[in-house]
Order: structure tokens, then sequence, then C-alpha cells
């Protein structure tokens, strides 16, 4: 074998490694301070539902896996600047951005409420349960939270599903005071400076839990419409180059990996663990 044929054959090998090593390392955008779908503990560890779950769906994809920690609302900017390759940062699927972005099929629900100081007015709130914004019938529920919502301050995470809901017009036109993460959320609505806030019910719950604070839920839990379609992973929308080839590649083996690991109960048990309910799909 000449020189030459040496010489291709090493770049060849060697190009063929460098591939295979790529394709194999898969980074994870997240917030880490969205508990208990994702969190970071004292010693500033990645922590929570999506952080395990992650890691079992690399397992299952036999990728090697990191996540990246990533303020929230600059999390899909960082997608498509490519900080990262893929976002579990309990993001739900919305058609808004899936204008930008595309999505695994859903790995949980995340149904959203309100949530008040135990001792307000609105404790007694008389609405349904639950209601889906997809479907009819739901004009009497909004009638009334529109009603209770009137003249107060409602807090919520900016650019989330949450805000859009608020900003819809759906409950009238409400004082709405946006904040950069949902533990700010949590501070100024424990201190007083919202009258009550909007978020994903687990948000509330875990809060309450950790912090002792008299934090309840009320109004019913939403979902549809504004809040989607439940959490997926997001991902950079496929292209004709070897990053867009490869972002394509990636959707088939997170949506392979999720339905494995819902078939093997991994999920479920996950949610139950994070959120004492199992909100799998």
């Amino acid at each position: 074998m000449n020189i030459f044929k040496k010489t291709i054959l090493t770049v060849l090998v060697s190009l063929f490694f460098i591939g295979n090593v790529y394709a194999d390392k898969v980074r994870i955008g997240t917030e880490g301070a969205y508990p208990p779908w994702n969190d970071t503990d004292a010693s500033g560890k990645l922590v929570g539902f999506e952080i395990e779950l992650g890691y079992e769906l690399c397992k299952i994809m036999e990728h090697q896996c990191t996540f990246v920690p990533q303020d929230w609302d600059g999390m899909i900017p960082a997608l498509l600047m490519r900080k990262f390759d893929v976002i579990m940062a309990g993001m739900s699927i919305t058609p808004e951005r899936q204008k930008t972005i595309t999505f695994s099929q859903g790995y949980a629900t995340e149904p959203a409420t309100l949530a008040v100081m135990k001792g307000s007015n609105l404790e007694s709130m008389d609405t349904p349960g639950s209601i889906n914004l997809n479907r009819k019938g739901n004009e009497k529920t909004l009638k009334t939270i529109t009603s209770a919502l009137a003249g107060k301050t409602v807090c919520v995470q900016t650019a989330t599903i949450h805000q859009k809901f608020l900003d819809s017009g759906d409950v009238g036109s409400v004082n709405v005071r946006a904040y950069k993460t949902q533990d700010e959320v949590n501070l100024d609505l424990t201190s007083g400076r919202c009258d009550v806030a909007l978020a994903a019910k687990a948000s509330f719950v875990e809060y309450a839990e950790a912090s002792g604070k008299a934090v309840i839920t009320v109004g019913p839990n939403f979902s549809g419409g504004a809040f989607g379609d439940g959490v997926g992973v997001g991902i950079r929308q496929g292209g004709d180059d070897a990053i867009g080839k490869r972002d394509a590649k990636l959707l088939k083996d997170f949506n392979k990996a999720i339905n494995t690991a819902r078939k093997k109960g991994i999920i479920s048990k996950l949610a139950i663990k994070y959120f004492k309910d199992d909100v799998s799909m």
C-alpha cells in the first residue's frame, strides 16, 4: 500500500471514530431551578425528575450525556446557537414553540394551577377540578376566574406558558408581575407582593412541602390551549447538513427511548418519586 493510500485510510478511520464519539455525546440543556422537574442542590449538583429521566433515556440510547444549566428565558436561543443538543426543562409542547424547534413525544403532563397563601379570599373559589382549554364548555369557569382575579396581582415566571395564558385575555385583563425564576415567584407570593401566582401545580406543592409555607393551590388544574400538550424533549429542527441530520436522528432516538422507558415503567416510577403521582404520558 503506497503512502497516499495509507494516509487516506488513516484519515477515514480517524473520521469514523471521531464521528462515533461525537454522535454518542449528547448535551442536555436544563434550567436547574424548576423543582421537581429539575433543580440544583446545595452542592451545585443538578437533580430532579428530568435529570434522572434524562440519564435513563441516555442509557437506553447508549449515548453519553451531560446536562448543561441554562436560564429559562434563554433556553430556546441557546439550543439554536448549539450550546447544547436538546432541552429537558419542563418545557411544554405548544404550537408557538413548534414554529422554532421540534419536540419528541411527551413524557409527562404538567397541569397548571393558581396558588395563594392560606387565608386568602380566593381560597374558596368555586370551580371544577380541572379544565382542558381545547374543549368547549369552559365559559362559566373562566368567567368565575376572571371575576376572582379582577384587581389582583398575579405573579408568574417570564416567557412561560403560564404567562402566555394570562396575556391571552381568557381571564380578562389582569395585573401580571413576571419574574426570571419560579423561586422568585414563590418568594414574592409568600411575602405578600403577589395576591396569587400561576405555575405548574407540582412546583407549588414541592415548594410548600420544602419550605413549610402555607401555600395552597386554588381553582382548577389547567391543560390544553396555551398550556400545551404535555412536556417533551426540545430538539432543533433537522436540516440537510451533518448537524441537521444528527438532530433528526436524535429525535428518533429520544422517541424510541421514551417508548421503552414508558413500557418498562421507568417514567411512572420516577414520576411517583418526584411528583407523588404518575404524571407520565
